[in-house]
């Protein structure tokens, strides 16, 4: 026999179902139609809306209809035009009562609404209705007192109206019933109800949260009745392939008469489709059972005193409802019960060969798992036989590795609420307590889900895209960490921030909270990153970006990891109370009381080397483009990309920069001086020893600085490594050479042994189009991975990069530079700027590279000030402004400078700077809307008059800046479109002084005279 090839597991892509589709069509209200005296004995007695309402509360359903009532036709004709209604139930009476009639005039007033009539008098109601009515009644039932037959009605007929679409186009699974006596169908159908409505109830906890648990709900397997053969025949050939089983009497009509033999006859023509296929035969007659046995199909009996239970017994068993029953035929007897998916699992990998053949050979895995609507998993198992398979152990070891691949598809895309007792490896995205997930959490949920949506996981061969595993504390942890403790009061009044960690830490995590990190620690088996995600931070308008803490823990053993997650959550809680933190949320006007925090514990990406560990490459991504080069183009993207921990890149340090649109040119490897002299020289890596992370208002406590040099013995080097041969002055690809290691990313950007530049083309295009918004990213790749294992993208975070919606802003044509104190052709911004007096600087003639922390110490006095009065002023300096290496410029943090509206970026003679890269440091810059310009004028890049600053008065100076506050503000021009700039000296105003004609009409008062 030839075996049909297997699905690939690494590359198979999961259907998701798109439950938000199901069930579209829906009973809200039902109007009654009887006479008075019925509608009271099922108002008073039968209490209708209680039973329905307790009945859909009881079973988790949503949505229980509301009952109108009529006692005529004419009133429920006007009942029906003043209000929407669903379904119409009639209640028959053979006496004067003309239901028929009644319902004729319904159907052709709305002929798209269903009718059931129902009553206590089946055999007559049956001969009445087939004498009297054209279809004009949609279904017919009988009434013995239970008003679960009104549950019945209504889930019948919503299942009828959704059926094509649920079943066939989605998927969901259904039960065919052949019966043509009211009182047996209108006995069956509550029964079957009920059970189908528990089978969902015990299936709920394979929902990974509440909306997901209700979603699975409308999954639930449908009802379909038929009352002849041909109406079963025609159901069953349209629906045959997602029919979990049948349940047919044996005489009802058949090609117009009565046919004592026509469940037969239809048991017959499925055998010939499925030989396993479940068929109950169900009769009056006892001795049809021999004939049905015969016929490979199982009997009951109708009068049997024990009905329901047997028929419970039956879908439990063959249709694969309840827990799923590994059988060993050998032995003869059950081996192992099966819960859930996770029981399932776990038991397929004891259970005999015997067993695992059994059940395989029947088609049941697939079966149960359609029951419990777990229908990708179930799909992917239906295209599999038992005979494609070379032996038991392959089928075993195929159908975990599925369950595995499922699992994991299932939890991405989802924000799963955690559970202490189920969280498992699979789960890649919960939320801890039920409050926001801030700014990050959002982000991340937001990436996990776009990644699913566009299927991007797995898009790239050998690649697998996703986001690090990552629990969210919610919120709600804050606030109650916060109102037990009674620290407002205490951080409003303390400004050290020594103080408040200490009085933080000193307190303890609720006890659940702790208990759920605990669960977590259980699980993952790597280092763990605890970050900030606070309400305000990466929302559209005022990012916070890095100014909250985020602290990095070597994973060590569960009580030690246990105690620094708990000291690490709560330093970061404490850090929206430190005095940097405060300062922003004076410059945002916010309180300190609206800076709530959620916390994120997510694995670190990485290796360990050594004592160390570090991904192979951290990176940030924006898809707008402010400093192109070369052939480069704005909407195309920048990336900034490095060996080790992010923190290199976010502190503005010297990495690789180059766009994924022309990932082989780039300028700092154009040529070998330029590699050697602007390339990484070191990097970050995460310490391993538990006894490096202290409690401490340092991020980097336990972050160690290392060398490239040092980084040779690691191992890492060659996969972003090349070689300078410095005897001939060249660089080779790789580290197989003798020579200095320079940090060029060849083998990922020329060489394509990984697709970074493909895969940030795809996520930049994708997110910012998602996000409607320009967009920076955050990201980390391992590429040092087992073999057969793909390599690993992780993107890390995702927030809007803001633009200025202004005009654009226009410098006049006939510009004269001596007009100016400052000219750009390197700015970033746009927009015009008349509200500033104060110039700060920091004096080229004092400056020494050296002293660059003193400087900005300097500066951030002098910012205070500006905070303390919220006004702003213009800052120009050497070097970049924000580096995390004083070498390279003054090594501020955005909390030292937030007052400053325009930002200068200035070279020196021995100074040459490139634009400031940092990441965080730009985010705040593009957030609040800062002009940003760079100079270089000792080679004629820009212009800076230093005179007549020199020649200013100073309000405040000292060894290394200066300070002048003009007597008029300064007007200011950043034309963003073509990157210039110019900052106009005192008293002149660029409409005043060769400004256009059109700009001078623009200017004009409103009655035209100047």
């Amino acid at each position: 026999m030839n075996k049909n090839p297997l699905p690939d597991l690494k590359s198979y892509e999961f259907e998701d179902v798109a439950f938000e589709q199901l069930m579209q069509k829906r009973i809200y209200r039902i109007l009654i139609v009887c006479s008075n005296y019925d509608y009271y004995m099922l108002e008073e007695d039968g209490r209708i809306d209680e039973r329905i309402f307790n009945e859909y509360t009881a079973l988790n359903l949503r949505y229980p209809p509301s009952f109108e009532h009529a006692n005529s036709a004419k009133s429920a004709i006007k009942a029906m035009e003043a209000n929407k209604i669903d379904l119409v139930i009639t209640w028959l009476d053979i006496g004067d009562f003309k239901t028929v009639e009644t319902s004729k005039e319904i159907k052709e007033a709305f002929p798209n609404v269903p009718i059931a009539a129902i009553s206590h008098y089946s055999t007559q109601l049956r001969e009445k209705i087939s004498s009297e009515s054209s279809g004009n009644i949609d279904y017919v039932f009988h009434w013995n007192g239970n008003a679960d037959i009104i549950l019945a009605i209504i889930k019948l007929t919503e299942d009828r109206m959704n059926a094509e679409k649920d079943i066939n186009e989605i998927g969901v699974k259904a039960i065919l019933l052949v019966e043509d006596s009211l009182k047996f169908y209108s006995k069956y159908l509550p029964i079957f109800y009920k059970i189908l409505l528990n089978q969902t109830r015990s299936f709920m906890s394979e929902g990974l949260n509440a909306h997901r648990t209700m979603m699975l709900m409308r999954g639930r397997p449908k009802i379909l009745l038929a009352t002849n053969y041909e109406e079963g025949l025609h159901l069953f050939k349209q629906y045959k392939s997602n029919l979990l089983g049948v349940i047919s009497d044996v005489s009802y009509f058949r090609e117009g008469k009565r046919d004592a033999k026509a469940g037969f006859h239809f048991l017959k023509y499925v055998r010939s489709f499925k030989r396993y296929f479940p068929f109950l035969i169900q009769s009056s007659d006892s001795n049809n059972e021999k004939y049905a046995l015969e016929l490979k199909g199982k009997f009951l009996y109708k009068h049997t005193q024990t009905l329901e239970e047997e028929i419970k017994n039956y879908i439990n068993q063959y249709f694969s409802f309840g827990d799923f029953e590994f059988w060993d035929p050998v032995q003869m007897k059950v081996l192992v019960v099966a819960k859930d998916l996770t029981t399932f699992q776990k038991a397929l990998s004891v259970v005999t060969t015997d067993c695992i053949a059994y059940h395989a050979k029947r088609s049941e895995y697939s079966k149960w798992l359609k029951s419990r609507v777990l229908f990708p998993l179930a799909n992917l198992f239906s295209k599999v036989e038992y005979d494609d398979f070379d032996d038991p152990e392959q089928a075993r070891t195929y159908l975990i590795k599925a369950i595995k691949a499922y699992r994991g598809f299932r939890a991405r895309g989802i924000i799963s609420k955690f559970n202490k007792n189920k969280y498992d490896e699979y789960l890649g995205f919960a939320r801890i307590g039920d409050g926001s997930l801030g700014g990050k959490g959002r982000g991340l949920a937001f990436i996990d889900s776009f990644l699913k949506q566009h299927k991007l996981r797995q898009q790239y061969k050998d690649v697998k895209i996703s986001i690090p595993r990552t629990v969210v504390l919610s919120t709600d942890v804050f606030d109650e960490f916060v109102e037990t403790h009674e620290l407002i009061r205490f951080v409003d009044k303390c400004s050290n921030d020594e103080e408040i960690l200490k009085k933080f830490i000193s307190k303890p995590l609720p006890n659940w909270v702790v208990e759920d990190i605990e669960a977590f620690l259980k699980v993952t088996k790597c280092p763990i990153a605890v970050r900030s995600s606070s309400v305000l931070e990466d929302s559209h308008y005022q990012p916070f970006a890095g100014i909250f803490a985020t602290y990095m823990l070597p994973n060590t053993e569960e009580k030690e990891m246990l105690k620094m997650v708990c000291n690490a959550v709560k330093s970061v809680i404490a850090s929206s109370f430190f005095s940097a933190s405060k300062i922003y949320l004076k410059a945002t006007s916010h309180t300190i009381e609206e800076s709530k925090m959620a916390v994120i514990l997510q694995e670190v990406i990485g290796k360990q080397y050594g004592d160390v560990y570090y991904p192979n490459i951290s990176g940030v991504a924006r898809s707008i483009n402010f400093y192109p080069i070369g052939n480069e183009k704005p909407n195309e993207g920048i990336a900034n990309i490095a060996v080790g921990l992010g923190e290199i890149i976010v502190g503005g340090g010297k990495v690789l920069r180059f766009s994924p649109y022309h990932p082989k040119k780039v300028l700092q490897l154009s040529s070998p001086g330029s590699t050697q002299r602007d390339t990484q020289q070191y990097f970050y890596g995460l310490d391993m020893n538990p006894e490096s992370y202290q409690t401490s208002t340092s991020e980097a406590i336990n972050k160690k600085k290392i060398s490239i040099r040092k980084a040779e013995k690691h191992g890492s080097l060659k996969f972003v490594a090349s070689t300078y041969d410095l005897q001939n002055n060249v660089i080779k690809p790789g580290v197989m050479h003798d020579g200095i290691r320079v940090i060029t990313f060849d083998h990922v950007l020329k060489y394509n042994t990984f697709p970074l530049p493909e895969i940030l083309q795809d996520l930049l295009r994708i997110s910012q189009r998602e996000m409607r918004n320009p967009i920076e990213m955050e990201f980390a790749v391992n590429l040092d991975v087992p073999k057969g294992e793909p390599k690993e993208f992780s993107f890390l975070q995702i927030r809007p990069i803001v633009e200025s919606n202004d005009n654009q802003s226009k410098i006049p044509s006939n510009f004269k530079q001596s007009e100016a104190i400052i000219y750009s052709e390197s700015a970033l911004g746009n927009g015009k700027y008349e509200h500033i007096y104060d110039f700060v600087y920091v004096k080229p003639s004092t400056f020494n590279a050296a002293n660059t922390r003193d400087i900005a110490t300097s500066v951030e006095k002098i910012n205070k000030m500006f905070s303390a009065t919220e006004s702003q002023y213009i800052l120009v300096g050497p070097g970049r402004w924000g580096s995390s290496d004083p070498w390279l410029g003054i090594p501020v943090i955005w909390p030292q400078i937030s007052s400053a509206k325009i930002i200068v970026e200035a070279g020196l003679n021995d100074f040459r700077i490139d634009p400031s890269q940092g990441t965080h440091f730009f985010q705040n810059l593009t957030s609040f809307k800062v002009g940003y310009l760079t100079i270089n004028p000792f080679i004629n890049d820009g212009f800076l008059d230093l005179d007549y600053l020199n020649a200013q008065e100073a309000v405040f100076e000292d060894t290394y800046v200066k300070h002048i506050r003009f007597k008029e503000p300064l007007s200011v021009i950043i034309e963003g479109k073509n990157n210039k700039a110019v900052i106009y000296k005192e008293g002149i105003h660029p409409k005043k002084t060769g400004a256009s004609l059109e700009e001078l009409v623009d200017d004009l008062p409103p009655d035209g005279f100047m």
